[in-house]
């Protein structure tokens, strides 16, 4: 109602002039114009936020994304990420990265997990040995 009142007085709502001055503002500026002050806008919420602060919206971000897409949508932007990140990578890169995973493993598991998992393994192995 607040809106239809405005109109009557000759006067703009907060939602109308916004989005003239976001015409306005595109109209006189480039992509680079919005590269720069979107950088300087992701500086200067880095510099005032701390690591909590990234994971609370990065889950929120997720829940939401999960709440919007399904499982198709996650086959297709891991495939994509995938060859993208085939593409820009050599061997070097996936033994670092395979070295890394496996010392972060070792030192996040005891005797009793990789035990566990030959087992589950050495199960397993059977099966799809006879399905060749």
């Amino acid at each position: 109602m607040a809106q239809n009142n405005n109109q009557n007085n000759g006067k703009m709502s907060y939602e109308e002039a916004g989005k003239k001055g976001g015409k306005a503002t595109s109209n006189n500026h480039d992509k680079e114009f919005y590269q720069e002050i979107g950088q300087k806008g992701g500086e200067a919420t880095a510099d005032n936020h701390d690591k909590e602060f990234y994971q609370e919206i990065g889950q929120k971000g997720g829940e939401a994304t999960a709440d919007n897409h399904d499982k198709e949508f996650y086959q297709e932007i891991g495939q994509k990420g995938g060859e993208a990140t085939a593409n820009n990578h050599d061997k070097e890169f996936y033994q670092e990265i395979g070295q890394k995973g496996g010392e972060a493993t070792s030192n996040n598991h005891d005797k009793e997990f990789y035990k566990e998992i030959g087992q589950k393994g050495g199960n397993n192995s059977g099966t799809n040995n006879s399905s060749n």
